[in-house]
């Protein structure tokens, strides 16, 4: 193969949890731009539908994409899958764990609120935990163990820039709003990002042997309607000056996912802008 064709996937089964979301549906997007076949896994069945239809416009009818409506943190669920997939394919080539309780700035999630660190609930700590790590953790076990049995496969782990670095409260914060009132950026967010680090980690030594690589893509915060005041804070600690458009990871995702990064395990690849240098 010349270097262009080693980012092809063609055939191989990727499997994608959290992928009916912003980030899930571009990573799917880019294995079928790399002639694979995307399997999205979410808790949302009209989104997994809705994805599923807007990819379908995309890249024609007879697109396959497979899609999943599960709770990844139930492992009886993702063994389910992972049998029926096998009964169709044979094989599952790759998982991308995409899936987090993600605080939106842009959106309504219940984590991205004014709570304070010290009044942090602990049931939320334990849900946001449970999807952003334990559900890592359940499908690197249950995929893992069928790539480690077929001698070939690849675990990617989508972290964040804020698996990297602290994240910067100050961006969220609005003037003439005492600080009990000031939204914060949660606790899990930073702890489930850098916990994906060391999962890739052990999960790369562990699988080194077995033909399977494991590694972990650090993205920014892409582009998504942020109001204005957020977005001049935010971009002033970007030496690039502006958000991630949500297209430009796929070519990273590819790399990661096929042969083109074949001899790349462990490793956390960083595409923020220039953020971390700072």
């Amino acid at each position: 193969m010349n270097a262009i064709e080693n980012f092809y996937i063609e055939s191989k089964i990727i499997v994608i949890t959290g992928g009916a979301g912003l980030l899930g549906r571009k990573h799917a997007e880019a294995v079928i731009e790399g002639k694979g076949i995307p399997v999205l896994i979410d808790i949302s069945e009209s989104a997994i539908n809705n994805a599923k239809d807007k990819m379908a416009d995309i890249y024609g009818r007879n697109s396959r994409i497979e899609g999943y409506t599960a709770d990844i943190t139930k492992r009886t669920e993702i063994e389910q899958i992972a049998d029926d997939l096998l009964k169709k394919y044979g094989h599952i080539d790759v998982l991308i764990n995409n899936a987090a309780n993600n605080p939106k700035v842009e959106g309504s999630a219940v984590n991205m609120k004014a709570i304070q660190f010290e009044n942090f609930p602990l049931q939320m700590w334990m849900d946001d935990m449970a999807v952003g790590l334990t559900g890592a953790f359940i499908c690197a076990q249950v995929f893992g163990k069928i790539m480690a049995e077929q001698r070939s496969g690849v675990i990617l782990n989508i972290s964040s820039d804020l698996g990297i670095i602290a994240p910067d409260q100050r961006i969220y914060q609005k003037e003439g709003l005492a600080d009990d009132e000031q939204t914060v950026k949660p606790v899990t967010y930073s702890v489930i990002k850098h916990g994906l680090i060391g999962l890739t980690k052990y999960l790369a030594t562990y699988y080194a042997e077995k033909g399977v690589r494991a590694n972990t893509l650090c993205p920014a915060g892409v582009f998504n309607g942020q109001n204005e005041e957020f977005l001049s804070k935010l971009t002033n600690l970007i030496p690039m000056g502006r958000m991630a458009d949500a297209e430009e990871y796929k070519s990273t995702i590819l790399y990661l996912i096929s042969d083109a990064g074949s001899y790349m395990t462990g490793s956390t690849v960083v595409v923020d802008g220039g953020r971390t240098c700072w």
